[in-house]
C-alpha cells in the first residue's frame, strides 16, 4: 500500500512522465518558460528557435540536469515548410514519440495598416500562423499512432480583440483560434486536444526593455508606462508570467483535461471581459 501511495505522489508532481514535447520558439521568454514547467512536469523535450549557440548549449543541459530528462534541440527555421517537416521527423526518431506540441513562435511588427510593410505581413504570417498548421499537420501521424496528443497553441488576447497598428499579429493570432477549433473537431475521437492560451501582456525581458525605451522616450516614469500604456487594457494592472502560462500548459497536457479541447483560455487579467 505505502509503495502505492508512492507512486501515486510521484505520478502526481510528474504528470508527463513518459511523455515528449517539442516547443516552437523556445530558447527563451515564454517558450522557454513553457519548456521548464513541461520538463519539470516529466515531459522529455524538444527545442526550437534562434539564438548564440553556446547559450542555447547551456539551456539545453540545464534543463535536462535540473529535471533529469531528455532535452533535444531544433534550429528549424519556423518560416519554411521543409524545415519543419524535418524538426518534426527528428523529434520522432530522436525520443521514439511525440505527444505534446506547444506552438509558440511569433514575431511583432507595429505600423499602420496603410503603411505595413508587405514582407513584414509575410514574415508574421508564416511564423506565428502557418508554421503552427504545418507542425500541427505533420505531428498528427506520431500522435494517432499513440492515441495520445496534447497540441497547445500560444495565441493571444489579440486572437479574441483587436487593437490599431497590429493588423499582421492580430489576424494571425485570430487565425490560430480558428485553426485551434479545427483541429479540435477533426481529432476528437483520437484521444488528441487541442487548445488555444491567450495571454494578454507577459513579463519577459523584450516586455523590460520595452518599459525602459517607452519611458525614454515619453519622459515619463517606468510605473507610468506599466499602469497606463502596456496595462491599459489590463484590468488587474499586472503582468502574467511565464510560469502561469507553464502551469496552465502542463495542466492542458495532462490526463486531467481530457475533455477540454477547442478552447480559447484567455490570460489576460480581464482585458477581454471588457
Amino acid at each position: 500500500m505505502n509503495i502505492q501511495l508512492k507512486t501515486q505522489g510521484v505520478a502526481a508532481l510528474r504528470p508527463l512522465t513518459g511523455k515528449v514535447s517539442l516547443v516552437t520558439g523556445s530558447t527563451s521568454g515564454i517558450g522557454l518558460g513553457i519548456a521548464r514547467a513541461l520538463a519539470e512536469a516529466g515531459s522529455a523535450v524538444a527545442l526550437n528557435g534562434f539564438g548564440i549557440a553556446a547559450e542555447i548549449a547551456r539551456t539545453k543541459d540545464q534543463l535536462a540536469a535540473d529535471f533529469g530528462v531528455e532535452v533535444s534541440y531544433s534550429a528549424a527555421d519556423m518560416t519554411s515548410p521543409e524545415a519543419i517537416a524535418e524538426m518534426i521527423a527528428a523529434t520522432v526518431a530522436n525520443h521514439g514519440r511525440l505527444d505534446i506540441l506547444v506552438n509558440n513562435a511569433g514575431i511583432q511588427y507595429v505600423a499602420p495598416l496603410d503603411q505595413f510593410p508587405v514582407e513584414k505581413w509575410n514574415a508574421i504570417l508564416a511564423i506565428n500562423l502557418s508554421s503552427a498548421f504545418h507542425t500541427t499537420r505533420l505531428a498528427l501521424p506520431a500522435m494517432r499512432q499513440n492515441k495520445f496528443g496534447r497540441i497547445i497553441n500560444i495565441a493571444s488576447a489579440h486572437g479574441l480583440v483587436g487593437s490599431p497598428f497590429k493588423v499582421a499579429y492580430v489576424a494571425a493570432k485570430h487565425g490560430i483560434v480558428g485553426l485551434t477549433k479545427v483541429t479540435a473537431l477533426e481529432t476528437a475521437e483520437d484521444g488528441i486536444t487541442c487548445n488555444a492560451i491567450c495571454p494578454g501582456y507577459v513579463y519577459t525581458p523584450l516586455v523590460e526593455a520595452q518599459i525602459d525605451s517607452q519611458a525614454r522616450a515619453h519622459g515619463i516614469s517606468r510605473e507610468k508606462v506599466i499602469h497606463d500604456v502596456l496595462l491599459a487594457q489590463q484590468p488587474n494592472k499586472h503582468f502574467a508570467s511565464v510560469e502561469e502560462l507553464g502551469s496552465l500548459t502542463v495542466f492542458l497536457a495532462s490526463e486531467a483535461a481530457a475533455s477540454i479541447t477547442g478552447t480559447a483560455l484567455p490570460v489576460d487579467g480581464g482585458w477581454t471581459a471588457h
